[in-house]
């Protein structure tokens, strides 16, 4: 889904996108046939039109998440300026755990089994700075793999992908965000909840777990411009180890003209040997890292998986399946 596109488009987008969760895919099909509900979300800035944010905010605000799509309207369009606020001061920072099952045999192939330097763009919460803590469960065309130990996370495998015996050893962790948030902060932790899509029981279940892993072993993330920060980030957590910089379902926030900003200084780093990098992004958000995947699907609802710039899978957006090249 692209955060810029025309607002009645992101919504039209968006029902594909969430068919596994009936109410959300209701709510987007009733907002993208609805001039009214249209108009007011494109009073709001462009990057926050997005569907999750605004249906977020109306669930905070006590709209049911299992309400017919008269009761978002008639909240949105009868709204007295909570709402609105709500949309303007947050954003959409689940950083879904469940995604480390198809990042993981990506960590070990770019930088080995470790030690490694953990360091996340757009880091939330830091929920996916913990590989290490959770067990393992692919399941391929020849069985079942299991690696790690902890909560565990699984995800269906199809491909050659290189599936390790274990997760990466991590000797640092830490990210970068705009809005770091306080994993031990519960009214935090609740909007993060919010987000979690009606009738996905099993994402909130794994987020609780998530919450409960960081929380034992706070992150250490910067508050701070991606674009500025990240370069010397990159030189702190080298102290530690082989750097892996990594971020998923983030870079879609950002302008056109800074995602080319990112591209650049990404393939920069790597060129120089300053660290790996793990991109795990919808297929228009880095088209050059989409590019090497020739026969990528455009009408893919999934994220395209890049190890240092090239495309080697492509992955479900919550990490229920990896699909990686031959």
């Amino acid at each position: 889904m692209e955060p810029y596109a025309a607002t009645a488009v992101q919504y039209r987008e968006f029902v594909a996108h969430a068919a596994d969760s009936p109410p959300f895919a209701a709510w987007a099909a009733g907002v993208a046939e609805d001039p009214d509900v249209v108009a007011w979300l494109a009073s709001l800035p462009l990057h926050k039109q997005q569907p999750n944010l605004v249906f977020a905010a109306a669930r905070w605000h006590g709209v049911p998440a299992t309400a017919p799509y008269a009761a978002l309207r008639d909240a949105l369009l009868g709204d007295d300026g909570t709402i609105r606020a709500t949309v303007l001061a947050r954003s959409t920072q689940t950083n879904e755990a469940g995604r480390l099952a198809t990042l993981v045999p990506a960590f070990v192939e770019a930088a080995g089994p470790g030690p490694v330097a953990l360091l996340e763009v757009g880091a939330s919460a830091g929920l996916c700075l913990y590989p290490d803590r959770y067990a393992y469960r692919w399941s391929t065309a020849d069985g079942e793999r299991r690696a790690g130990s902890g909560p565990e996370l699984r995800a269906d495998v199809a491909g050659p992908a290189p599936l390790p015996a274990g997760p990466p050893v991590v000797a640092w962790r830490g990210g970068v965000d705009l809005n770091p948030l306080d994993v031990t902060d519960d009214a935090q932790m609740q909007w993060l909840t919010t987000l979690i899509w009606p009738g996905q029981d099993d994402r909130r279940a794994q987020l609780a777990r998530a919450i409960e892993v960081a929380r034992a072993d706070p992150p250490t993330i910067r508050r701070g411009d991606l674009l500025e920060e990240l370069p010397g980030l990159v030189e702190e957590a080298a102290e530690h180890g082989p750097v892996v910089v990594f971020h998923s379902a983030v870079i879609a926030y950002l302008a056109p003209e800074d995602r080319a900003r990112f591209h650049a200084m990404m393939t920069g780093l790597v060129a120089a040997g300053r660290c790996h990098w793990v991109s795990n992004e919808g297929p228009r958000v880095l088209p050059e890292v989409a590019a090497t995947f020739a026969d990528l699907s455009e009408d893919h609802h999934g994220f395209v998986l890049g190890i240092d710039g090239r495309a080697v899978a492509q992955t479900h957006g919550h990490g229920r399946w990896l699909h990686w090249r031959a």
